[in-house]
């Protein structure tokens, strides 16, 4: 059985139509890109799996627990864990110390008096930030940080509950082609070697094409195709939803590695 079950999904505001019964699978170990032009529904259809917008009908399973009609919190309890496009951490704090809040938020210890957070399973916060390279900062505030060293910080706090499935909205907004590949590449790490599933929006197509398992690509609300890199290449509705007639997905793996190479 797929670890995530997206069943007949629906969301309408007002006599809009954001998402019109769509249906896919996620399964561990996988990274699967949700990608379509803007207005296609990829928000709303991200915000129902997270549960920051309840469905109007279908279904949302993950391995076997119906997801709609619970909060993020709920979800978050289950094994799900989150990035922002604009990355979400406490410049404030240290970068191990918000590794310890996302520790004591899972061991419900958040608002406890008998335990300073930066005490708080110290070693095991080190170690999440050591699988994303950042041990060696652990000590510096946040605030000090480079854009790029934060989204690597905000990935180690959603790896904080252990999740089963990682929600990554626009994760490379906003960085130089060489820290979007090195998150990207680290992400992909994490998931081979944990078993998590990553669903991920993203604008950028060469990261999409150089990283994402699987692609599930919406226009209008409506799922439009599905599968592997090549085959959706050279699907003629996805070229014409991003492109019109006349152009092609053709050079996204070469300009990738280019990239990748730089």
């Amino acid at each position: 059985m797929s670890l995530l079950q997206v069943e007949n999904l629906g969301k309408s505001f007002g006599g809009v139509k954001a998402v019109d019964g769509i249906n896919f699978q996620l399964q561990a170990g996988e990274l699967l890109a949700l990608i379509g032009p803007n207005g296609a529904g990829k928000s709303t259809t991200f915000n129902m799996v997270n549960g920051q917008l309840r469905a109007d009908r279908g279904s949302i399973r993950l391995d076997g627990t119906e997801l709609v009609g619970l909060q993020p919190r709920q979800i978050w309890r289950l094994g799900v864990g989150r990035t922002f496009q604009i990355a979400a951490t406490f410049s404030s704090l240290t970068v191990v110390e918000n590794v310890q809040m996302a520790l004591l938020s899972q061991d419900r210890k958040l608002f406890s008096l008998w335990a300073p957070a930066a005490r708080h399973r110290r070693s095991d916060a080190l170690d999440l930030l050591d699988r994303v390279g950042m041990a060696a900062q652990a000590d510096r505030p946040c605030s000090v940080l480079a854009y790029g060293d934060v989204k690597r910080v905000e990935l180690a706090v959603a790896m904080a509950n252990n999740p089963k499935l990682l929600l990554m909205d626009e994760p490379t907004a906003g960085m130089a082609p060489k820290e979007r590949n090195e998150l990207m590449a680290l992400t992909k790490k994490l998931v081979v070697e944990r078993g998590i599933a990553v669903l991920f929006t993203e604008h950028s197509m060469d990261v999409v094409f150089a990283y994402a398992d699987r692609m599930v690509v919406l226009a209008r609300g409506r799922l439009i195709a599905e599968g592997r890199a090549e085959a959706i290449r050279n699907d003629p509705k996805v070229q014409e939803v991003y492109f019109g007639s006349g152009k092609t997905f053709e050079r996204r793996g070469a300009r990738a590695a280019q990239e990748q190479a730089a």
